[in-house]
């Protein structure tokens, strides 16, 4: 079987691919596929994770194992895309290069039978270019703040250097 997946860069420039792999294919077949499409050197570290429908990231799944554990680390070397995508786990985030954050979202766009004369991993299409720099980071969640009503108030109108008016003895300890 064939696993044809669209890579698409976050970033607000539609930009992606569509890649087909076999589904015996390692991810890091699959990493490696996916660096040569978008023009990357392969040559820094990256991370595929399990994501959910809302695109949540769930398990870490490493180029290799960084860890100082005893616990084995499932790396890309030893996972193969079968065991982290079906039709009812369609998507993985995968981020390349840990110091610039080039992220992308892999969606699984179907699973067909292997087409003769065709070599895996194939490029079927490509849209946009990369930028020259990963595009920033948002880590602030989509969400609005919630409203606490158990926060702590904070008044304005204290004067930090007035030592004497807040309360307390600056030479405690």
């Amino acid at each position: 079987m064939i696993y044809r997946f669209r890579v698409i860069l976050d970033a607000k420039e539609d930009v992606f691919r569509d890649i087909e792999v076999q589904q015996d294919a390692t991810l890091e077949d699959f990493h490696n596929c996916i660096t040569q499409s978008f023009g990357f050197d392969g040559m820094e570290v990256a991370s595929f994770f399990t994501s959910d429908d809302e695109w949540h990231q769930h398990e870490e799944i490493p180029l290799f194992d960084m860890e100082d554990t005893e616990d084995p680390v499932r790396t890309m070397q030893a996972t193969l895309v079968e065991d982290v995508v079906s039709k009812d786990e369609t998507r993985l985030i995968y981020v390349y290069d840990f110091l610039n954050l080039w992220t992308f979202f892999v969606e699984l766009a179907d699973i067909a039978e292997a087409e003769d004369g065709i070599r895996y991993p194939n490029l079927l299409f490509t849209h946009g270019q990369i930028p020259a720099e990963a595009p920033p980071a948002d880590f602030s969640g989509d969400e609005e703040p919630e409203e606490d009503g158990d926060a702590m108030d904070f008044e304005d109108d204290y004067d930090i250097d007035d030592l004497e008016n807040l309360g307390f003895d600056e030479n405690w300890n």
